[in-house]
């Protein structure tokens, strides 16, 4: 499903409707937290999608950018797990905050690719945006800097890197990384702790110390 259609479209549903035939909530969108929003949508109001892919499409790109090296890959897997996550709409459930719920959709479409690919190498290492603002010496020294880190993302187990990506590039908690990745949090922790430990053992020894 194209995702600017389900930003137009409206699911069926026995929500309750304004006089107008809107369908009738307290609170509007502004003010509407991620959980809400997406009840909303679930119950028909296809303009709650709008704010909730404008909030957290960029994180959801950047995970998987880094998660596997490739920025083409990682377009099809938002857009993936974007139409995932608005085929299963009417079956949401709030038993999870939302960015939770959002990054597991993302995280399975991620391992659903590597287990369909398996014996294919995918990785491309991502080429980091320079920032205008920036002087030219500089960027290039943040560039360096960016392939370094995502060469080091990419020699990490999938499992740590994948579990490390939730917790710093995504803002998950301990807990909703398990939950995210479908294990305990002594599990989930673990492989935090071992990702952390490989990167700064391998960026501290391919960086000078005046770039660390």
């Amino acid at each position: 499903m194209d995702i600017s259609v389900a930003m137009t479209e409206t699911p069926s549903g026995d929500s309750a409707l304004a006089a107008d035939g809107r369908l009738a909530y307290a609170r509007p969108m502004a003010a509407a937290d991620d959980t809400e929003l997406m009840q909303r949508y679930a119950d028909g109001d296809a303009g709650a999608f709008e704010p909730l892919y404008r909030r957290h499409n960029d994180a959801v790109f950047r995970y998987l950018v880094r998660l596997s090296g490739n920025p083409a890959t990682a377009e099809e897997l938002a857009q993936e797990a974007w139409t995932k996550l608005i085929d299963a709409r009417r079956r949401y459930q709030a038993s999870a905050q939302f960015r939770t719920y959002l990054f597991r959709i993302a995280h399975n479409a991620f391992i659903d690719r590597v287990r369909r690919h398996r014996h294919r190498e995918e990785t491309l290492l991502a080429e980091p945006a320079a920032d205008p603002d920036k002087q030219p010496e500089r960027i290039s020294d943040d560039a360096a800097l960016r392939q370094r880190l995502q060469a080091a993302l990419l020699a990490l187990p999938i499992e740590q890197r994948d579990a490390w990506l939730l917790h710093e590039e995504a803002g998950l908690s301990i807990d909703a990384v398990a939950s995210a990745t479908g294990v305990n949090r002594e599990t989930a922790k673990s492989r935090i702790r071992y990702a952390v430990r490989k990167l700064k053992d391998r960026l501290a020894a391919e960086l000078a110390p005046g770039d660390l």
